[in-house]
């Protein structure tokens, strides 16, 4: 592991929620078939430097970041085994329809100054069959406490929330179907303490609570009904799947 790898590693896994939320929206890319992901193109939106992309493939998939941020990417870049790294706009992608088996979002949708166009993008990539799985803040106990929200929304540039109610209406209308949705800090307490490491954690607050992980999944555990703080989705678009060709299988997708 080189010091890129071991600093993206520190700053996106010692975390409080990011590590559990990503590593199921990974086991979720596979699909019926786990944490598989070769031959699979998988697109990460809004990636940042690409280090969960990175992390699809080292799990066989063709992966590609996009991100506007070109400082991200850089960083990205020094990673030890890389995806493919590309500058752009979740709003206005890159790509031809169809062109993924795969598209990944983590907490990324409720900063977009237009979430809706940013589905129908992420749709319209999205090959028949394929599955979309993304997170998002969805803080449904907010109300509770509105001054900590407004500091967390001015802080993160948090547009809205997206429950899973909302999110399954608007991934209809764009033709996925949801598979399956979860919540992470389900608790009130949970909820409350997410939003407070947002307020007054400082820079690194989310990083240095990352010893409450396992009391938070344990938490998340305990809690009825539905609600929390990040919604995750997996939804698959209609029509139907292709096994990836056995040709296309490993490496990364053309830059």
């Amino acid at each position: 592991m080189n010091v890129a790898d071991a600093v993206a590693l520190a700053g996106h896994e010692v975390h409080v929620c990011r590590y559990r939320e990503a590593r199921t929206l990974l086991r979720w890319l596979g699909g019926d078939q786990g944490g598989d992901l070769r031959g699979l193109r998988v697109l990460d939106v809004a990636g940042g430097d690409g280090y969960w992309a990175a992390q699809a493939r080292r799990r066989g998939a063709r992966a590609v970041a996009l991100d506007l941020a070109t400082t991200k990417l850089i960083r990205g870049s020094q990673l030890a085994g890389p995806p493919a790294l590309i500058v752009g706009d979740a709003l206005r992608l890159p790509f031809e329809a169809a062109s993924f088996d795969r598209v990944m979002s983590i907490c990324a949708i409720e900063h977009f100054d237009d979430g809706e166009r940013a589905l129908d993008e992420m749709a319209r990539v999205l090959a028949p069959g394929g599955e979309l799985v993304m997170s998002a803040d969805s803080l449904t106990l907010a109300e509770h406490w509105p001054e900590l929200y407004r500091a967390h929304c001015d802080r993160y540039h948090v547009k809205r929330t997206y429950s899973h109610q909302e999110l399954t209406g608007l991934l209809a209308a764009r033709g996925l179907a949801v598979l399956e949705y979860r919540y992470q800090f389900r608790s009130r307490r949970a909820q409350r303490m997410y939003l407070g490491l947002s307020a007054y954690g400082g820079k690194f607050g989310f990083n240095a609570a990352a010893p409450a992980t396992p009391l938070v999944a344990a938490s998340d555990r305990a809690a009825r009904g539905d609600g929390g703080a990040i919604v995750l989705v997996r939804a698959r678009r209609e029509g139907p799947r292709e096994r990836p060709h056995a040709a296309n299988q490993g490496g990364t997708a053309a830059r």
